[in-house]
């Protein structure tokens, strides 16, 4: 049964993959964790992000998916919400204390990052941006069938949050390693604030670029 939608899925997984190679705010702040404070917490971030993706997944697959696109209020209160999260992050990269941190050790005693926080910053990152709202009704509504069956879609949507963890557990991989960081490091201060000006940029460009 499977071979007959490998079409399909190609299609589907090609056109996902290009989007996850697209920086985004995802992208910054798995860069962000890794070189701050290493492979772990980048990991976790990613791993959060992946499973931010799978709330799109779902809702798209249920249905509830063609409700929000037909929702202006709803699809508003979704984009400021995801914009203000971005500010929020932004603005607290503006505000982190500048600080000494040894590339070599894994975490940073002086400014700790429990693995939840990681987590949970990686999830509402991802689960509250509207462009994968819109990017997912898109793909489940012109790439895949009506007719194809929803255990399919299920693994279609299981394979894109894998891929999307993997892609970011590969960014934390590269930003963590010891050269990479150290360049950044050595930027303190400016390397957050460059981040938050991306996050900020980022969000504003999603509250106003539909009014």
């Amino acid at each position: 049964m499977w071979m007959q939608y490998s079409s399909e899925f190609l299609a589907l997984a090609l056109v996902h993959f290009l989007a996850v190679l697209l920086p985004g705010p995802d992208f910054a702040i798995t860069v962000r964790n890794s070189v701050r404070y290493g492979y772990a917490i980048g990991c976790i971030t990613a791993i959060g992000i992946g499973i931010g993706i799978s709330v799109h997944v779902l809702y798209t697959l249920v249905g509830l998916g063609i409700i929000i696109q037909q929702s202006p209020w709803f699809m508003l209160i979704l984009r400021i919400s995801g914009a203000l999260y971005l500010i929020y992050l932004g603005w607290s990269l503006l505000r982190a204390p500048s600080v000494n941190i040894d590339p070599s050790i894994e975490e940073t005693a002086n400014i700790p990052l429990s693995q939840s926080k990681a987590f949970i910053t990686g999830f509402m990152t991802n689960a509250l941006n509207p462009k994968a709202t819109i990017f997912f009704l898109a793909i489940f509504t012109t790439l895949v069938s009506p007719t194809t069956p929803m255990k399919v879609q299920f693994a279609y949507g299981i394979w894109m949050c894998s891929i999307n963890t993997l892609w970011f557990m590969l960014v934390a991989v590269l930003f963590s390693r010891p050269v990479v960081r150290q360049q950044f490091l050595k930027m303190g201060k400016q390397f957050e604030r460059l981040m938050g000006l991306i996050l900020i940029a980022l969000a504003l460009k999603l509250l106003f670029i539909h009014l």
